[in-house]
Formats: C-alpha cells, structure tokens, sequence
C-alpha cells in the first residue's frame, strides 16, 4: 500500500509535513524550517517523557492507561518465547524508544520504512546508549507492537527508557501485517471527541522546544 493510502490517526493527521507529505513525528527536530528525520531530539523527548506525551503525535497519553511501542525482532522475539512458556516477560534493558499511543506506534510500524521493511537500510549513521547503527546497515526481520501498564525514563547522556506489565503484543515480520488493527483504531478513534491539541513547541518550532526543555531540565534538578 502506498503511504498516502495508509489511513492516518486524526492526531497524527493534525503534525506538521515535509515536503513529501510525510507526518514529522513529535520528537523530530527542526532545522531551517525542515524536519531532521535522520536525528531525534533529546529535547523532544524529555519534553515528551515529562509530560506523558505521545513520541509520534505529541498530544498526552493519559495517567494510568498503557502505553505502545515498536520492538524489533530480537525483542519481539523474547517477549513471544516467554509468552510461549507461560511466564511473564521481564526486561530490565533500557531503551532510547519512546512511547505512544497504540493508534500512533501501529501506523509508525506500517509507514515508518526501517520498522516496516526487514531490507530497509539506514540512510546515516545512529549511535546511542547501547545501541549503534551504521549508515547501510538493514534492520532484519522480526519485530512487534506491543503495549505495557507503565514506562519510566531517566535523564543522562540520553533519555532512557524501561517498561513494565506487558499489556499486549502484535508480532509481524512485515509491518503491513499491522494494518488491519490500525484500521480499526482509526475507526475507533474517529468516535471518540475532542482529541486534544499538541502543543507548539513539539510542533516545527525548535526555540519553543529548546526553551521548553530548559524549563523542564531546571524543574527537574530542582534549580
């Protein structure tokens, strides 16, 4: 399916474009007036983090519900063997994923090329804690949506992420396999009213979010 054929979340819907068309996500930086998708920002996602706010669509996710990401296949993997066996998965690994709501991280999976392809290749290089990605490199097969009961993060070199209480869990090998849920969550979602706004500093202002993370970093070392 083509990307401009995918159905798309209202909130997801309502983010700024690039000139493709392409949604940017909530926790992609701007520069000169257009989106740094090869980089996410460690602004945008504190931002995100410490306000519970969605890492795609940047509207909040509310306290208490589950929160959604996309594993890869190592990941996925795990989760699926313990399931198998009948106990419960327990991962104590940081990451630098982000969470969001499940409508959003099911069309990240089907849309998103390095999450939906197991031949997609990065076009630069990433390197983060624990993890690096070379420009070329494939993502491989395998992967997941999967929801948790509760997140945590913790503020270092980067922001870091731990996840607890699997909720649910959509494994595929391609991620157009996920597009008949993501249907139906749109559908869903179309009845629901009010979905609330996402605020400009997570939009394609970079000062807003700089000053926003600022605030946020001086509130939360108590300065």
């Amino acid at each position: 399916m083509r990307f401009e054929e995918v159905p798309m979340p209202a909130r997801i819907a309502a983010r700024p474009r690039d000139l493709r068309g392409y949604p940017v996500l909530a926790i992609t930086p701007w520069e000169d007036g257009e989106p740094q998708f090869a980089a996410t920002g460690t602004a945008r996602i504190l931002i995100c983090a410490a306000e519970r706010r969605c890492s795609v669509c940047g509207t909040p996710m509310a306290p208490g519900e589950p929160v959604w990401r996309v594993v890869a296949g190592p990941e996925a993997d795990a989760i699926g063997a313990a399931l198998a066996a009948g106990a419960e998965y327990a991962n104590d690994a940081a990451t630098v994923e982000p969470p969001g709501h499940r409508a959003c991280m099911l069309y990240a999976a089907v849309v998103c090329p390095w999450l939906a392809r197991p031949n997609a290749r990065r076009a630069n290089d990433v390197a983060a804690l624990g993890f690096e990605i070379t420009r070329g490199e494939q993502r491989g097969y395998g992967g997941a949506v999967a929801g948790f009961e509760e997140f945590e993060a913790s503020v270092g070199e980067f922001v870091m992420f731990r996840f607890r209480g699997l909720r649910e869990f959509r494994p595929h090998e391609l991620g157009d396999e996920q597009l008949p849920e993501l249907l139906k969550a749109v559908d869903d979602e179309a009845g629901t009213p009010g979905i609330p706004e996402c605020p400009p500093y997570l939009l394609d202002d970079e000062l807003a979010a700089e000053a926003r993370y600022t605030a946020l970093l001086k509130a939360l070392r108590g300065s």
